[in-house]
């Protein structure tokens, strides 16, 4: 139990931001919380929490162990729901939003056969490329893909989302293959205009680094699927998500260079807002899509997805 109780304290402090704010939420004094997070640092060997007089942030460590520890407290809520539910169904009404592209490949396919098992449940699909408030705008859940800004979600890591760069055969003869990452700023790019992510360049693995580098834009779009229908018309380079162009990469239409500087991937994730009891339906739900993405034959598919 004391275990338990300092990893509950450690996500409260990492997401609230500070110890103050987290002991009021449980009712206790701020020292008994900073007890339970010096223990917790003891006991594991490393230091999870910078403490100043103005602020708290985590550590590299610290970063890596809130997700698993928000992950673990997240599946124990669900085992222990799991029983206590007993024969308990599902009922109310599910608020989901998604980025647009990928929610029409793998969200949208999946809500009926989640409502078909849950009849008492009602479910609206929001389709959104756009960073959706889930608490302002009253959204139960939301599946998002590549790096999670910091805040006081919670997020469950679904499956990965692994990016390439690609170009069609007929660019490629017409103005080269890259063969350094560097060398993208020498083609025509084209680039998403909506995403953060890409706001600091396109991610690759140089020297055993991660590494962004600024592409030259020619063209850019909000909407992915423009990007990729540039890309196969021959317009330019682009940086895309494994589901998105598998299928074309495959068949020829699409080429992937810079595989040997692939950076890692990174995620696809359910998140939503820090609640002690989440409604039946939400851990249905995000069961139910974590066990989806979570089998390989999934994305073995007609639409394809993350290795």
């Amino acid at each position: 139990m004391d275990r338990l109780k300092q990893i509950e304290s450690f996500v409260a402090v990492s997401t609230k931001g500070s110890l103050t704010a987290a002991a009021t939420a449980e009712g206790v004094a701020p020292a008994v919380i900073g007890r339970r997070i010096d223990a917790l640092e003891e006991r594991l060997g490393v230091k999870l929490l910078v403490r100043t007089t103005r602020r708290i942030s985590l550590t590299h460590e610290g970063s890596a162990f809130l997700e698993d520890a928000q992950r673990l407290l997240v599946d124990l809520a669900n085992a222990e729901a799991s029983v206590s539910a007993g024969g308990l169904q599902a009922s109310g009404h599910l608020r989901i939003t998604a980025p647009a592209g990928f929610g029409r490949r793998h969200v949208a396919p999946l809500v009926p056969h989640f409502v078909g098992q849950h009849p008492e449940v009602s479910l609206s699909l929001n389709l959104s490329d756009r960073l959706v408030d889930l608490v302002n705008e009253g959204f139960d859940c939301a599946v998002r893909v590549g790096d999670l800004p910091d805040s006081s979600l919670v997020s469950v890591r679904l499956a990965d989302n692994r990016r390439l760069c690609v170009a069609s055969p007929a660019y490629l003869q017409r103005r080269g293959r890259p063969t350094r990452p560097e060398d993208i700023t020498r083609h025509d790019c084209l680039t998403l205009s909506s995403e953060a992510s890409q706001t600091r360049g396109w991610a690759f693995m140089i020297d055993h680094q991660l590494s962004h580098v600024r592409p030259p834009t020619r063209l850019d779009c909000s909407d992915g699927q423009v990007l990729h229908a540039w890309c196969l018309e021959g317009l330019g380079l682009a940086w895309r998500s494994w589901w998105e162009v598998e299928a074309d990469v495959r068949a020829g239409r699409l080429v992937s260079v810079l595989d040997e500087y692939a950076a890692p991937p990174n995620g696809i994730y359910a998140v939503f807002a820090q609640r002690k009891h989440l409604p039946l339906r939400l851990r249905l739900w995000i069961d139910f899509i974590k066990e989806a993405y979570g089998d390989p034959a999934y994305w073995q598919g007609s639409t394809s997805a993350p290795a």
